[in-house]
């Protein structure tokens, strides 16, 4: 089977991308320099060749009145002095040669195709014995002899030809002149400097590769302190927080959603530890007494009606786990979607008063008088919301003073005034006076299990599910139930909207 391949590592990838920029920049540095430096070479070698060229072009212009072979030879030696490794080759328009400097070379042998052209100049590379030489050939004569200068400038090979702007000498005869300057120590210089260059161009990629590297391991650091903080979390041990304050500032909302997680893990954990041991607490209640019951039963001889009680007995509590196993069915259902509504148009009014009247006999026995007001029609699951105003009704009425009233008041509400905005809503409002809820209860008054009132017995008011599964409804018909209290009152509101998107 086949399986995904783990990507490589963040920091080789930007350690990779240390080492390809630092190559593309000392690359692209080197390449500058070294055309820098040849173009500075060439540029100085035109120069030389071009002062030759003029000396020699201005000497032919005289050569009238020194028409001397050995004055005219003598005139061009002179021009080579101060000219390190100067090479003058000079033919008129006939091939006959005027002068040539003494040496091993063979100037003549270079292509002379300009000559006999008006202006024709040519630079180029030639070489010969193991010697490299910069060329410049040129052809001179005419009414208008060429002052043509090679361009220094020519990216390309050393090959150039260009028509010239005028020379202000006279020439009545043609000539080709060739002037060479030996580059030997030119390209020795290149060759020497173009190897250490790039050698340390590669040493500085390398270096920068290596920094890169070390660069990048101190800037994780932050990350492999994270990463050893999460490591040191377990269930039992929560309360590890990150501080943003002392992380780089890329790093600090990584560090504050950690710590909101965090926060939302061990806010869950205590639920669940509250809620196990609720529910042990809770089964084993009526396990125990039950256990109890039967023992004590079976300790003698008892006739059928005191077996009889026993087993009813023991029927309640069973009845009672029965309705608590059934209650946490019904959370797990509706907190997790799990929960299929049967909506149906429902009454409100018809329906708290039928719940009044089925609580009127108690609240009358505890001297307490219940009242409804308003009326309106919403879509919901008529069993499920009955189950919330009866059991919202239920405690009004236990914890209301005897002497006086239990409200229940239905009002319709504007759609700026509801949850949903662009919903018309309902509020339900069961209120009682009574004993104030302190405000640190009130925001755990709908968690499983919780009570007030820690004294309180349990089992005397059920498992304490109620107000969970209350808002749990009420969350699946999309509304909203909150509670507040005075010393006066305390207000249940259950926000409905008229119609629910199932």
């Amino acid at each position: 089977m086949n399986t995904l391949q783990r990507p490589p590592s963040l920091t080789l990838r930007l350690t990779l991308l240390f080492g390809i920029a630092a190559a593309v920049v000392f690359a692209g540095f080197g390449w500058i320099i070294e055309r820098s430096i040849e173009s500075h070479f060439r540029t100085e070698d035109i120069a030389e060749l071009e002062a030759i060229t003029q000396s020699v072009s201005q000497t032919l212009s005289n050569r009238g009145a020194i028409d001397v072979p050995t004055v005219l030879e003598q005139r061009f030696s002179d021009i080579l002095v101060g000219h390190h490794s100067a090479i003058l080759y000079v033919t008129d328009q006939t091939g006959r040669t005027l002068y040539t400097s003494p040496g091993d070379h063979e100037l003549s042998a270079i292509d002379h195709s300009t000559f006999g052209k008006k202006g024709g100049v040519a630079l180029r590379s030639w070489g010969q014995g193991g010697h490299t030489y910069r060329v410049l050939t040129r052809t001179l004569g005419g009414a208008q002899p060429g002052n043509d200068k090679p361009d220094s400038n020519n990216p390309g090979n050393d090959t150039n030809r260009n028509q010239s702007h005028g020379n202000p000498l006279s020439l009545s005869n043609h000539y080709m002149l060739s002037v060479a300057v030996a580059i030997d120590g030119h390209q020795r210089f290149l060759d020497n400097f173009r190897r250490t260059l790039w050698l340390m161009i590669a040493s500085g990629i390398a270096v920068m590769g290596l920094m890169g590297w070390v660069a990048v391991r101190q800037g994780h650091a932050p990350l492999h302190q994270i990463v050893a903080q999460i490591r040191r979390i377990t269930a039992s041990d929560l309360n590890t927080r990150l501080s943003p304050d002392t992380m780089p500032r890329e790093l600090s909302d990584l560090a504050d959603s950690f710590n909101d997680m965090l926060e939302r893990m061990e806010q869950a954990f205590q639920q669940l530890t509250h809620f196990s041991d609720d529910i042990a607490h809770e089964l084993r209640t009526p396990v125990t007494s039950m256990l109890t019951q039967t023992q004590v039963a079976l300790s003698q001889s008892r006739n059928g009606n005191e077996y009889r009680e026993i087993l009813y007995s023991n029927i309640e509590e069973y009845e009672r786990m029965a309705q608590m196993i059934s209650d946490m069915l019904l959370l797990a259902k509706t907190e997790n979607g799990l929960y299929e509504l049967n909506s149906v148009d429902i009454d409100l009014n018809k329906e708290l008063q039928e719940l009044i009247e089925y609580y009127e006999m108690w609240a009358e026995e505890r001297d307490i008088s219940l009242t409804l007001e308003g009326q309106a029609t919403v879509q919901g699951d008529r069993p499920m919301l009955r189950r919330v105003l009866g059991n919202l009704l239920s405690n009004a009425i236990r914890h209301t003073p005897p002497g006086h009233t239990v409200h229940a008041k239905i009002k319709q509400m504007a759609p700026s005034s509801a949850k949903h905005p662009t919903r018309e809503s309902v509020i339900i409002s069961i209120e009682n006076p009574g004993s104030m809820i302190p405000a640190e209860h009130i925001p755990k008054l709908f968690d499983r299990f919780y009570r007030a009132d820690a004294s309180r017995k349990r089992g005397s008011e059920g498992a304490g599910l109620g107000l969970a599964i209350a808002k749990s409804i009420i969350d699946v018909h999309g509304g909203n139930i909150e509670v507040s209290s005075t010393p006066e009152c305390t207000r249940f509101n259950i926000t409905l909207p008229l119609s629910v998107a199932l």
